[in-house]
């Protein structure tokens, strides 16, 4: 039994869409279905999920959201026609309408492009359609309810005659509104419900054909990953590889259900498997290498701070006042760097942090370094053999780049170093040549 969950991409024509069809309707063990709100069609197209921003904001500024919706509804009517179904879309899109106006969320008017998504899909395909606001609980303080949906989607999905189709992003909190996940949260969603339903696996479809080693707008076709674990996919994923969420491994994680990331528009190929024990499979060192660029370097100095008690904690308690992730925090005897995502980009005035940093602890010197890029070599295979950071290092200084910052999780996972933004490009080049060339 499988859960296949399409994207953005795969949802935004009428050619996808049959793709779509194509691909369930091959395989009679695809019964349930989770789907994206409809992507861009082209270049310099706008996806439905961004028009229903839009309109949400239309609305709050205008009063009114009626031509963005009209072009939302266009979309929805334009593929309705040439897939050959019929719809009261009228009726969908004054809910909608009526709904925005009268004050509901964000999140509501972000969800409906997957709920409308969903409604003709399941036309498509003659399944059975389920609103995922039926069975994806929030609890009051706006956690995601795991216990109580792993219930519900067991009881309403299992055993189902036909197929069921489930919009992806969303659910319900416990006063009826909707509240979505975060952006890719579809990803998410058909974990969830790959673990209610206990199913075989959770296929994934995208637009390219599986997790790449490396980011192919930077490095020329770079080879593809046949299988990785859940650890290196959380590693990739959080350091910018973003064929899939990085929280969807949680709900299936814990019952071994294999992800198998697939391409729409290339059913043949099989794909990356992601899986909770990669022992069995002959693999690279190295099986993946992603990175982020825009970090800033704070590195605080202070003579004896190894015998300052708390000096760590009050450093970082600055940080959680603000609102900041903490990246990473290597430190010295008497040095301390704290790694974060530019300040600035959080709205926080990067003057007055370091001020309170100096109020907290009086250091005796703090200096700010930006436009960090943090490239992570992460695999498995790295622990057990000798000499792979010496390989990450010459490679880079062979290629001509600084190296700012070296950090190993203790898991021996990954090594993660840290270049400027300017030597980004080369560095990723760089390590992977070192690899896989």
């Amino acid at each position: 039994m499988k859960v296949c969950k399409f994207g953005g991409t795969s949802m935004a024509t009428v050619n996808s869409v049959n793709a779509v069809k194509n691909i369930i309707l091959s395989d009679p063990e695809r019964k349930y279905i989770v789907v994206s709100a409809p992507g861009k069609r082209f270049s310099g197209d706008t996806k439905v999920t961004d028009l229903l921003y839009a309109a949400y904001a239309e609305q709050k500024e205008k009063g009114n959201a009626d031509e963005t919706l009209k072009e939302i509804k266009n979309r929805f009517e334009t593929l309705s026609s040439e897939l050959g179904i019929t719809h009261d879309w009228d009726r969908e899109f004054e809910e909608i309408a009526s709904g925005i106006a009268a004050g509901t969320s964000a999140d509501y008017a972000a969800s409906r492009g997957e709920y409308l998504s969903a409604v003709l899909t399941a036309k498509v395909l003659g399944f059975e359609f389920l609103d995922a606001a039926d069975v994806i609980k929030f609890k009051s303080d706006g956690t995601f309810d795991a216990v109580l949906t792993n219930d519900l989607v067991a009881q309403r999905c299992r055993g189902s005659a036909s197929g069921v189709v489930i919009p992806g992003f969303y659910g319900r909190m416990p006063d009826k509104s909707i509240k979505t996940f975060t952006r890719g949260g579809s990803d998410f969603t058909g974990a969830i419900i790959a673990r209610g339903v206990n199913a075989d696996v959770y296929e994934n479809w995208t637009d390219v054909d599986g997790f790449m080693i490396t980011d192919p707008r930077i490095v020329d076709k770079p080879k593809l990953i046949d299988v990785l674990s859940y650890e290196e996919l959380r590693e990739l994923s959080y350091m910018g590889a973003s064929v899939l969420h990085p929280d969807s491994v949680f709900p299936v994680q814990s019952d071994g259900i294999p992800i198998n990331i697939r391409n729409t528009f290339a059913p043949e190929k099989k794909g990356t498997f992601i899986l909770k024990d990669t022992s069995a499979y002959e693999r690279p060192l190295v099986t993946g290498i992603a990175g982020r660029k825009g970090n800033t370097n704070i590195t605080i100095k202070k003579a004896m701070m190894n015998g300052e008690i708390g000096f760590c904690r009050k450093v970082l308690s600055v940080m959680e006042r603000y609102g900041l992730s903490v990246e990473h925090v290597p430190t010295g005897i008497d040095t301390m760097s704290v790694i974060i995502s530019d300040p600035g980009s959080k709205g926080v005035n990067e003057a007055k942090l370091i001020d309170d940093i100096r109020l907290m602890v009086n250091p005796d010197h703090i200096e700010v370094t930006s436009s960090m890029s943090l490239i992570a070599v992460v695999g498995h295979g790295m622990a057990n053999t000798p000499g792979t950071a010496a390989k990450i290092f010459n490679a880079l200084y062979r290629a001509g780049v600084n190296i700012r910052m070296i950090d190993q999780g203790s898991s021996e996972l990954n090594i993660i170093v840290g270049v400027e933004d300017e030597d980004y490009a080369a560095a990723l080049k760089a390590i992977y040549g070192a690899f896989f060339d």
